[in-house]
């Protein structure tokens, strides 16, 4: 089994997988930016329009095949819980581009809605 990109340790089948299969939701905010990094991973793009609010969502998405994403750091959240439907999540994704190392650091925008997270957009 292959560990998750996410950074939890778990197999990717038990962990981020169980959401883009759409077997489970995200019940926090930082489970979604976890599974969206994992999704940005393994390059699928129905789990990722599906969790971008309409409001900011793009049409499609290009996937850059010499771009690799190789870790997540989580560093800071506000609300995001089980019982809140806004939140934010600030982290750096860490990826590899043409053999070049180099960092996305964001703070990102989820809400609720309909009982689902949503990603909304950089803060």
């Amino acid at each position: 089994m292959t560990t998750c990109p996410c950074g939890l340790g778990e197999p990717y089948e038990m962990c981020c997988g169980a959401f883009h299969s759409g077997l489970k939701t995200a019940p926090t905010a930082e489970t979604l930016m976890r599974s969206r990094f994992s999704a940005f991973a393994v390059r699928d793009e129905a789990y990722l329009l599906g969790t971008w609010h309409p409001t900011t969502r793009p049409e499609q998405l290009d996937f850059d095949l010499d771009q690799q994403w190789t870790g997540l750091e989580i560093l800071d959240r506000t609300a995001g819980g089980l019982l809140q439907n806004t939140g934010t999540v600030e982290f750096r994704a860490h990826y590899r581009w043409r053999g070049q190392r180099d960092v996305l650091h964001e703070n990102s925008s989820f809400v609720r809605e309909d009982g689902r997270w949503l990603y909304v957009g950089p803060v």
